[in-house]
């Protein structure tokens, strides 16, 4: 999203008394003189009754009116003229304002305006962080989210300069979740890993709330299959005992039987966390068979009829979803209703491994090792022999 800030030859004085102008020419409650406070008043005052200019029937109007207000908050060093509390209020009301653009369209609107401020604050400014949290709340009420949030790398780069408190962080974070949980629920889940990843040991027992949304956004995806690391998680670690930290165990190295016996005790439960059983079944299957294959190169169709609780008629297709979700590498055999695994995702990665993939790295140094020694013979063979053949 675009938006350089919109900057007019006028003074900063002459653009509020203009602005104070129109805006009482619209019936807002504002004087029309200057404010013997100075600008920083005059600000107060315009921002108070800036949301009357979506009455206007053009919007490049509206767009043009704060464009104007924009441009004169960036161009004042409010850490200088302005004390950063009183400039963290202005900033605030401006975006609260903005955020309650009148529909879709104005809304918009508004979001560029809110885009344009935050993009021309010095990155050093702790303002932007508000300016970002609104934008980011009226973003996800007009459908652009993904727009001005990509994702966590991008959001750790947009406050290097000047990282926010880990409250703000956090906050922003459950900000972040509940607008997409409903339409990325991939990129909500790492989001809430974020989050939770905030907590330390001191104060991860106050995140149970968090820890439940985590486990149960990363359920509910059906993009997300590798689950182990959650239980790594501080606040998650305080659920031991508890029902979710029960099912969560279930989804990272169980099987399909498991969790049925678990949904058959607690079906009231699961449906209270708004987890959907058939979906809970289909993704139980897929990882039933991760574990299947990783000790199995080979899987009958009569093995996965028995283990997966699916009828024959199903298994093929079941294969052919299981292999689009690139976890598993296999061959279908149908004349020998069979299953050949080349590779698998493992759902657990702990110790045994950890000692797996030591003994692939080495044995890879060690080929690697060899095949040098051997390029060498070659190599001296191959100059041992021009020389000979330059001799006399």
């Amino acid at each position: 999203m675009q938006g350089p800030a919109v900057f007019m030859d006028i003074s900063l004085e002459d653009q509020a008394l203009e602005l104070r102008k129109y805006f009482k020419g619209l019936g807002a409650e504002i004087s029309e003189e200057k404010s013997p406070k100075g600008i920083e008043d005059d600000l107060h005052k315009i921002v108070g009754v800036c949301d009357v200019c979506f009455k206007e029937p053009s919007e490049s109007d509206i767009e043009a009116i704060l464009n104007s207000i924009v441009s004169i908050m960036v161009s004042l060093p409010i850490d200088k003229i302005i004390p950063l509390d009183r400039g963290e209020n202005l900033i605030l009301a401006f975006s609260q304002r903005l955020t309650k653009a009148p529909g879709p369209k104005l809304g918009v609107v508004a979001l560029q305006s809110l885009w344009r401020l935050y993009n021309n604050l010095e990155p050093i400014s702790p303002l932007r962080y508000h300016v970002y949290y609104h934008v980011i709340e009226l973003a996800a009420r007009v459908g652009c989210v993904r727009e001005v949030f990509s994702g966590v790398e991008q959001l750790r780069k947009e406050f290097a300069t000047c990282p926010p408190s880990n409250e703000q962080m956090q906050k922003l974070y459950r900000l972040l979740h509940q607008v997409l949980k409903d339409h990325n629920s991939e990129l909500a889940a790492k989001v809430m890993i974020e989050l939770l990843g905030t907590y330390t040991d001191e104060n991860a027992s106050y995140a149970r709330e968090d820890a439940i949304k985590c486990i149960v956004t990363a359920l509910a995806d059906p993009n997300t299959f590798l689950l182990d690391p959650l239980l790594a998680l501080k606040p998650v670690r305080f659920l031991e005992g508890e029902l979710i930290h029960d099912l969560l165990n279930i989804f990272v190295s169980e099987k399909l039987s498991s969790y049925q016996t678990f949904y058959n005790s607690h079906k009231e439960f699961v449906q209270s966390q708004g987890l959907n059983h058939e979906q809970n079944i289909k993704k139980m299957r897929i990882l039933s068979f991760m574990q299947m294959a990783e000790s199995n190169p080979e899987i009958t169709f009569d093995e996965m009829i028995t283990e997966l609780q699916i009828e024959e008629k199903d298994v093929e297709a079941f294969i052919i979803e299981v292999l689009k979700t690139r976890l598993v590498r296999a061959r279908m055999d149908q004349s020998a209703r069979s299953v050949r695994v080349s590779s698998t995702m493992h759902r657990t990665f702990g110790a045994a491994q950890w000692r797996a993939l030591r003994a692939v790295l080495q044995a890879w140094r060690a080929n690697v090792a060899h095949a040098h020694e051997a390029m060498k013979s070659v190599a001296a063979a191959q100059i041992e022999y021009a020389t000979q053949q330059q001799k006399p």
